[in-house]
Parts: C-alpha cells; structure tokens; sequence
C-alpha cells in the first residue's frame, strides 16, 4: 500500500493513543511525567520540554520533569508568574506560542542563563484539572528553525490534559495514604495510652477499694461511714470508666473477638433488668419488659451483648426523671431480634442525634452534665452491637425521651450477611 501525506499525522494519533493507554498504569508520578516529556520532544519536533507546576506556599512555578540532561539543574529553579512565558499562560489559562522568542521580553532568561541554553522558539499550554490551573507544559525550540503549529498545539495540550488528570489522582492517592497513616498511627498511640493509663490506675485503685471496703467492716461511727461510703462510690465510678476505656479498645470489631454460643435472649434481658432494679427504684422508676412468649435463641456472645443491653439501660434510667417508665421490649423479626430500651426521659436534642455513639460525646446541657460520666457508654454500645453484625440507632425527641434499638442476627451465618448490609 503507498504511503499518503496523512501518514504522520496518524503516527503521532496513534502514539498519543497509546501514552493516553499507558498513562493509567503508573503508580508513580516522576515516572510518568519524564514520559509525558519524552514524547512531547517526539510529537512536536522539539529541542526540550517540560512541565512546571504552582506551588502555593512561593506563588512560583517549579520545574517538576525536564530532559534527563537538565533535569538536576532544573530542580532547584522557580520560575515567576511575572514576566514570564510560563507564568503568563498559567494566570491566563490559554497556550501561547513565541516563534521568535530571542528578544521577547516575555520568556524568563533565568533559565536560559542557569543551563547555557538559548530558547528560539516557544510553545506553552496551560494543566487544567477540574477547570483549575495546577501548571504548565512547555516545548522549546522547533528543530530546522520550523514555527510551531496548531497541530503541535493540540498534541501538547492532549499531554497536559493526560498529566494533569494522573497528577491530581496521584496526589489524591497519596494524600489518602497519609491521612490513612496517621489516623492509624492516632489510633494505635490512644490504644497505647489507655492500656498503660487503665494498668497503672488499677493498682492504685484496688488499694483504695480494698482498704475501704476493709474499714468499712470495722467502723461503726455513722459519720465516718458516711464519709467512706463516699470515698467507696468514687472508687467504684472510677473502676467503671476504666472498665469502659478498655472495652472501647475492642475497635476495630472484628468477629474473631466474640465467644459465640446458642442463649437465651429473654433470660439476658431479665438478667440485666434484675441488677439495675435498685437504682430504678432509688429514682422511683419503673423498669418494666415485654418479651414474647416463644423464647429468643441467638447465636452470639452473650457477655458482650450484656454489656450493651446494661449501658443502654443505665443510660435511659440516668436520663429519666424521678416517677419515670424505662420498658426493654424484645421481639422476633425474620432472620434477627430486635430489642429496645424506651425511656420517657430528658430526650436528645435533634441536632446531636447523629453524635450520640460516637466515642466521649456528651450531649452539653444542664440537664445531662451534672451525671458525669465520658460519654463511654453508647460508643461501647455500638462497638458491641457491630461486632455481631448488627446495627443500633437511636429515636428521641428532646423532653419526650428517648428509644435505643438494636437489630442483632440470630445467626453466625446470618450475621455474615448482616454485615455486608449494616457495614458497607
């Protein structure tokens, strides 16, 4: 087949085409920027190339891929937005061609002076990412003295484009990274301090609970008493925040953490109610249930979800005034159980609902702080509850009280699949 004036022009389609291909497997970003420039010498038939991108924090241009032989020159140059080829496309967002660029005062001789180069002729295009200028794309010095055309301008505004897309990805992707690297590096520094500060606070403690639990058995003055007694509740409230710390610390809820076993929700259910029977009546509250008649049988660990049925239901009775209802309702749904713990109580405003799991929140009201606490609770709630794949949330309307449910799989095949729809 003979050749046609068209076969170059299809040559250079076809090499665009395949960088555009190859573009989409870099991981890193020199790499493919030397590339870009490589193939930006090639298409337009030009001397050198580059790209430069702004950096905020100068207000200048920097040289991030240049020809190989100029590069380690080229890295510590910044090029100003001011009286400069570069700067003028990059602040008006066009290409701009110079094909006598000798005495334009226009082009920034820095650089000329820096490599013992002359630029004759010059084509610069803007990187535009999201209609955002991030940089520009240069071509230096037309070889055999040819003017630069618009089909090299179109060739080098296609290879912007390509570099400006996989620069923001790749960035994106390592700003990603980091943000991930230090939320775990935070999270493995808290674990690290609430496992030492709980080890080292029980020994103490225990002194203070044993001691005066001790003195208690021996002293009979009903003023002295009263004083322990108070030493003796602080203890205890302080043993009860640590316990918490160190249950919240069960993050990240992995499956593996849970001793499952066939039970008897119902009977978990009456259990818990039983040991908050007196401080419901301190506050003259009444505890009620409504459990059906056919027993509740799940699969799970028994122990943990006690831990979230009692902190939902010490925090309804804490939030309920005196001469108030708290009702644990449980019922059968197909596949789970669902329990609820409804209270009449002080309510949650609307706008901190959607805060009220998370770790040390506290709703800030008169009404809620003088009950102390680290807002532990509900976040070791949720912790419980997700370890079986469930799912909790919570109802309430300030004033009017509050409803916590919680759906749990009555299954380990079924918490499987909970799982996959509570935790995506």
């Amino acid at each position: 087949m003979s050749s046609t004036p068209f076969d170059p022009r299809l040559k250079r389609l076809e090499r665009l085409l395949e960088v555009s291909r190859q573009a989409s497997s870099f991981r890193e970003l020199y790499p493919l920027l030397q590339s870009l420039v490589d193939v930006a010498c090639e298409l337009t038939d030009s001397q050198a190339s580059s790209i430069l991108l702004y950096e905020a924090d100068t207000g200048l241009l920097k040289f991030v891929a240049a020809p190989r032989a100029q590069e380690g020159m080229l890295q510590h140059i910044r090029v100003p937005v001011e009286k400069s080829v570069a700067g003028l496309v990059f602040a008006q967002s066009r290409p701009l061609v110079i094909q006598y660029a000798q005495y334009d005062p226009r082009v920034y001789r820095g650089v000329d002076y820096t490599l013992d180069f002359e630029t004759d002729s010059i084509l610069a295009v803007p990187l535009i990412f999201k209609e955002q200028t991030i940089g520009v794309f240069e071509a230096v010095n037309k070889r055999g003295d040819a003017h630069y055309t618009e089909e090299d301008v179109i060739i080098l505004e296609t290879l912007a484009s390509q570099a400006a897309l996989v620069i923001q990805n790749i960035k994106l992707s390592e700003e990603t990274q980091r943000a991930h690297n230090e939320l775990t590096e935070l999270s493995r520094m808290k674990a690290d301090f609430v496992a030492v500060a709980s080890h080292e606070l029980r020994t103490p403690l225990g002194l203070v609970l044993g001691h005066t639990t001790q003195l208690l058995e021996h002293i009979t003055d009903s003023e002295d008493r009263q004083q322990l007694e108070a030493v003796l509740r602080g203890a205890e409230r302080l043993k009860k925040i640590i316990e918490d710390l160190e249950k919240v610390q069960l993050v990240p809820q992995e499956p593996t953490n849970l001793r499952r076993s066939k039970f008897a929700l119902e009977q978990l259910v009456q259990e818990v109610v039983a040991s908050f029977q007196d401080f419901a009546d301190r506050k003259h509250i009444a505890l009620q249930t409504q459990l059906p008649k056919m027993a509740l049988t799940i699969e799970g660990d028994a122990e943990k979800i006690g831990i979230a049925l009692s902190n939902l239901v010490k925090n309804a009775i804490t939030f309920t005034n005196e001469g108030g209802r708290v009702l644990i309702a449980a019922e059968r749904i197909p596949g789970y159980v669902k329990v609820s713990v409804i209270d009449n109580g002080i309510g949650i405003p609307a706008k901190d609902l959607h805060r009220v799991f998370e770790r040390f929140f506290q709703v800030q009201s008169h009404m809620t702080r003088r009950h102390g606490g680290m807002g532990l609770g509900l976040s070791v709630a949720k912790v419980m509850i997700e370890m079986h794949g469930g799912q909790i949330w919570v109802e309430s309307v300030e004033s009017k009280g509050s409803n916590f449910s919680f759906l749990l799989p009555i299954s380990t095949v079924q918490a499987d699949a909970a799982r996959k729809v509570f935790q995506t």
